[in-house]
C-alpha cells in the first residue's frame, strides 16, 4: 500500500509564536491523556452526524470561530482520504439507525450554485460506497420531477421531489429509515418534516430558524474549561471571547447602544490578555448574524466608534443574512488573527476540519488573495486547498517539532474536536 502524501502546510507568518508552539508541544506530550479524555466524552454525549469547524491561528492563539452542523465542502477534501469518510459515515449510520440499507439526503434549495452540487454529489458518494441506497428529496418549489443536474467535474446528481405519505417521507416507493439534513433551514422548519417517524440528522431543532451561535460558544466555552483544566493551560488560548447583543435593527438604528457597550468591553478584555501575553497587535472584534452562515452578516471592528459609524451600505449588509432573514441577534465575538498565508503570493488562509460522528476525516485550507489576517475569509473570492488528517489524528510524530505536517495538523484536529463537543451537548440539550 503507497503512503499518503504529506499535504503541504502553510507558512506561519508571526513572530509571536510562542504561546501557541507551546501548546502545541503540550497537546502532543499529553497525546495518550487527551484520546482518552475525549473517549469518555463520546461514551457520555454522542456526537453529530457530521461538523465543519472554522479555525484561526494566530500563532499565539488557535481557536474555533465556526461551526457548521449542515456542511457543504465536501467535494473539496482530500481524495486519499475518502476511506476515512467511508468508514465514519458506516459507523454514524450504525449507531443512528442500525437496520438502514437506504438513506435520503435533503439538500439546499439554491439548485444553481454548482460549487455546492458539487459538495451534494460528494456526499452522496461517500454514502453509497459506505454500502446504502442514497437519493436526493428537494424541497424547492421548481423541482416537481426528476431532475438531473451535470456538474463541471464530470458528476451529476438527480434531484427529486421529496414526498410524504402519512408520517413519512421519501420519493415514490423510496421511503428510508434515516433523513440526512443538508439544508440548514435558515428560511424555517419545513412542513413537510414536521412529526414525521423517521430519525432526521440532525433534529429540525439545530437548523438556524432557532439555533443560535451564541449557544453554541457558551457551551465551547465549558468545553475548554474542563479541557484546559485537564492540560493545565490558559483557556484564553483556545477560546474567542465573546458577547451576544439581542433586539438589534441595523437599518432602523435600534439596539446601536448595546452593540457599542459590548464592542467596547470585548475590546478591553481582548486588550488585558494581549498585554498579558505581550502581544503587540491591535485587538479587533467579528459582529456577525447570531443565526445564519455563508459568511453573511458579518463585518469586523477595531473601535467603538466604528460601529457608531456604519453608514446605509454597512447596515443594508448586516442587517439580512442567507435566504433574506432578518438579523435581530448578533454575536460579538473575539477576533482571531490568521497569521498562515498559502503560496508564494503568501495569501491568507485558515484551515476547515471535517468530522463524520467523531471522527476527523480532512479538511482544507479556505485561502483568500485579496483579505488581510483580521479579515473574515469566508467571502467572494475565496479558493480551497485541501489538506489531509490521516496522521495528525492517528501518529502525530514526537520527535519532531509543532510545525511538522502531523503535528500541526493533530492540533487542529484537537481544537475542531472541542468544538463538536460543544455542538454535541448542544444537540443533547434540544433532545431533552
Amino acid at each position: 500500500m503507497s503512503a499518503i502524501p504529506h499535504p503541504p502546510v502553510p507558512h506561519l507568518t508571526t513572530v509571536l509564536s510562542g504561546p501557541l508552539l507551546q501548546l502545541e508541544r503540550h497537546l502532543l506530550d499529553q497525546q495518550s491523556e487527551i484520546e482518552g479524555w475525549f473517549r469518555r466524552q463520546w461514551q457520555q454525549t454522542s456526537a453529530p452526524f457530521y461538523t465543519s469547524v472554522d479555525l484561526r491561528n494566530a500563532g499565539f492563539k488557535l481557536a474555533p470561530v465556526d461551526t457548521n452542523l449542515f456542511p457543504a465542502g465536501f467535494n473539496n477534501l482530500n481524495p486519499t482520504l475518502i476511506p476515512l469518510s467511508i468508514q465514519a459515515a458506516q459507523a454514524a449510520i450504525e449507531r443512528i439507525c442500525p437496520t438502514a440499507n437506504q438513506i435520503l439526503i435533503v439538500p439546499e434549495s439554491h439548485t444553481r450554485n454548482t460549487f455546492y452540487m458539487e459538495s451534494i454529489a460528494a456526499l452522496q458518494d461517500i454514502l453509497q460506497k459506505a454500502g446504502f441506497e442514497v437519493r436526493l428529496g428537494s424541497l424547492s418549489e421548481e423541482v416537481t420531477e426528476a431532475q438531473t443536474i451535470n456538474l463541471p467535474s464530470g458528476n451529476s446528481i438527480t434531484l427529486e421531489p421529496l414526498e410524504r405519505s402519512g408520517s413519512r417521507v421519501g420519493i415514490g416507493d423510496f421511503s428510508p429509515c434515516m433523513i440526512l439534513l443538508n439544508n440548514d433551514l435558515s428560511s424555517g422548519r419545513p412542513a413537510i418534516l414536521e412529526d414525521i417517524e423517521q430519525e432526521i440528522v440532525p433534529p429540525l431543532e439545530l437548523g438556524w430558524s432557532k439555533r443560535l451561535k451564541s449557544e453554541h460558544f457558551t457551551h465551547y466555552r465549558q468545553v475548554a474549561k474542563e479541557f484546559s483544566a485537564l492540560m493545565q493551560i490558559d483557556p484564553w488560548l483556545i477560546d474567542p471571547l465573546f458577547l451576544q447583543c439581542g433586539e438589534i435593527d441595523f437599518m432602523k438604528r435600534e439596539g446601536e447602544e448595546c452593540l457599542a457597550k459590548n464592542v467596547g468591553a470585548l475590546l478591553a478584555s481582548i486588550q488585558r490578555k494581549y498585554d498579558e501575553y505581550q502581544i503587540d497587535k491591535e485587538p479587533f472584534v467579528v459582529i456577525k448574524a447570531d443565526a445564519g452562515t455563508y459568511g453573511m452578516g458579518v463585518m469586523t471592528a477595531s473601535s467603538v466608534e466604528e460601529v457608531q459609524s456604519l453608514n446605509r451600505k454597512q447596515r443594508t449588509k448586516m442587517a439580512a443574512s442567507k435566504s433574506g432573514a432578518n438579523v435581530s441577534q448578533v454575536l460579538v465575538q473575539e477576533g482571531v488573527y490568521t497569521f498562515e498565508t498559502w503560496g508564494d503570493a503568501a495569501s491568507v488562509t485558515e484551515p476547515v476540519v471535517y468530522m463524520i460522528d467523531h471522527f476527523v476525516v480532512g479538511g482544507f485550507y479556505r485561502v483568500h488573495t485579496r483579505r488581510g489576517p483580521n479579515e473574515n475569509l469566508n467571502a467572494p473570492g475565496m479558493h480551497f486547498e485541501p489538506l489531509a488528517f490521516a496522521e495528525p489524528c492517528t501518529t502525530p510524530d514526537q520527535t519532531m517539532g509543532p510545525d511538522a505536517n502531523a503535528n500541526r495538523f493533530y492540533a487542529y484536529g484537537v481544537i475542531a474536536r472541542l468544538a463538536l463537543l460543544a455542538a454535541a451537548r448542544e444537540l443533547a440539550e434540544h433532545k431533552d
